[in-house]
């Protein structure tokens, strides 16, 4: 970037020490731009103009279209982040950031380390401003400046994502690409339903939609826990604090699919009895999670308690789901989810932002139990692997979740208007609390019962089934 001064030393900071950046953006902090902004500055429109115009107005930088780092001599990207706050007062994460634009004729010519993504965004000046519907950007307030650097780890697995990304590119299949594909960084869908494709160089025949390089919103929500635990003058030097599931040394070697899956190899056709003697994992009460435990155990390898809550689960948004299969073949239950947010479904503005996507949109590992004679529970561990949701059925569950947000904003919070499970529609709303006085409040100022999202059982099936088709073809 260019100042508009007449020279960089007459800036209030060093723009070629990322430290002096950030020490000077503290300024910024419980102010908006309107406090700096000079008479005659023409504001920038657009949800994308923020930044530029904290540029502008605050580092007195003129805009170019350096294809580099914001502060290049420092090596350094600015990145402006909106938060939103919770009913109990708390920031929440708005949304994934967006690091660069994917321009498929040319990133395939990129290895990681030349790749924009890396050049740019290894380490970033990141402000996080509170989100305020219809609010011209020089009111928004600004609540947290942090420099972060992306941990060594966290680069391994954003590495292994990144080449996710272009091989699937290299395949012909960049209209495929899917945000769950990855544990980190994501290929976010850009721009509006009904935009232009983009061409794509190895598959002239089909257009691909515009898609960015971004960091998850987990992701975001682990960095948005590290600012507000070390306070608002944040200088990241550490993965986090969270159990880490694998080491960095581990992922030097191997890839964290590989890892976790070579956990399960050993027990592949073993009774599920002897696995967990084997892992010593107490069934003496025959506890209803007890087939979850015995998957945890393996998972974790005795590395953390619960691999949900794993450093590296959170920062995915992975989640790990086990799977009965009784001997004909039925699965034994339908897959339960978290409790709908009612406010949170009414306020959203869009599918892809809202809490749902998130859901379905990230990676699971699924565990498959699998019952080998009727009605003697001699289950065997079947089959270990990571599922991402295919595109046509993100488009089934973005109906869902329209169907579920028509009937919270009109007081519909019934079992008479949700979608069941007898209505052969993959997902389907019900309870999943025990207590009728579990309520949860609602957009028109009451409570009502808490209802669940849920795949249906035959959807669960008909992914397994899709599973051994892809085995058979090898």
């Amino acid at each position: 970037m260019k100042a508009l001064s007449k020279s960089t030393s007459s800036l209030p900071y060093d723009i070629t020490n990322a430290t002096s950046i950030f020490e000077y953006s503290k300024g910024l902090l419980g102010k908006t731009l309107r406090d700096y902004v000079w008479e005659g500055y023409m504001p920038k429109k657009g949800k994308g103009s923020l930044g530029q115009m904290v540029e502008n107005i605050f580092f007195m930088l003129e805009t170019n279209n350096y294809a580099g780092a914001d502060f290049s001599e420092a090596g350094m990207e600015l990145k402006c982040t909106p938060l939103k706050k919770s009913r109990q007062d708390h920031y929440l994460i708005k949304e994934r950031l967006v690091c660069n634009m994917i321009n498929y004729c040319e990133v395939v010519n990129d290895d990681f380390e030349h790749s924009h993504f890396y050049l740019k965004c290894q380490l970033m000046l990141l402000l996080f401003y509170l989100h305020q519907a219809d609010c011209d950007n020089l009111d928004l307030e600004f609540i947290f400046s942090v420099l972060w650097k992306l941990p060594k780890k966290d680069l391994l697995i954003i590495r292994h994502d990144y080449d996710v990304i272009i091989e699937k590119i290299k395949q012909g299949k960049a209209h495929e690409l899917s945000e769950g594909d990855t544990m980190y960084l994501g290929a976010c869908r850009k721009g509006q339903k009904g935009d232009s494709l983009m061409e794509q160089p190895y598959n002239h025949e089909v257009g691909a939609p515009r898609r960015a390089f971004s960091l998850k919103v987990a992701y975001m929500r682990t960095v948005l826990e590290y600012v507000v635990n070390s306070g608002k003058n944040a200088i990241s030097n550490v993965a986090g604090a969270k159990s880490e599931l694998v080491s960095t040394n581990a992922l030097l070697r191997q890839s964290f699919d590989d890892i976790i899956l070579n956990r399960f190899k050993p027990y592949l056709d073993k009774p599920f009895e002897k696995i967990a003697v084997y892992k010593k994992v107490n069934l003496s009460n025959n506890p209803k999670n007890k087939f979850a435990m015995v998957a945890n155990a393996i998972a974790a390898s005795a590395k953390c308690a619960n691999v949900n809550r794993s450093e590296e689960f959170l920062k995915a948004g992975l989640t790990m789901k086990t799977i009965r299969v009784q001997a004909n073949g039925i699965i034994k239950e339908a897959m339960s989810f978290e409790n709908i947010d009612y406010m949170e479904v009414a306020e959203c503005e869009e599918w892809i932002d809202s809490r749902l996507y998130e859901l379905y949109s990230s990676r699971f590992l699924f565990v498959v139990f699998r019952e080998q004679h009727t009605k003697k529970e001699d289950y065997v561990l079947d089959d270990v692997f990571f599922w991402t949701m295919p595109q046509q059925d993100l488009e089934w569950a973005e109906t869902y979740w329209n169907h579920i947000k028509e009937n919270i904003l009109a007081g519909h919070i019934s079992e008479d208007y949700w979608w069941k499970s007898s209505d052969n529609k993959k997902f389907h709303v019900r309870p999943k609390a025990k207590k009728a006085k579990d309520l949860a409040p609602t957009p028109d100022g009451t409570v009502a019962k808490k209802f669940c999202y849920w795949f249906n059982n035959d959807y669960v099936r008909e992914i397994l089934e899709m599973r051994r088709k892809e085995i058979a073809n090898g």
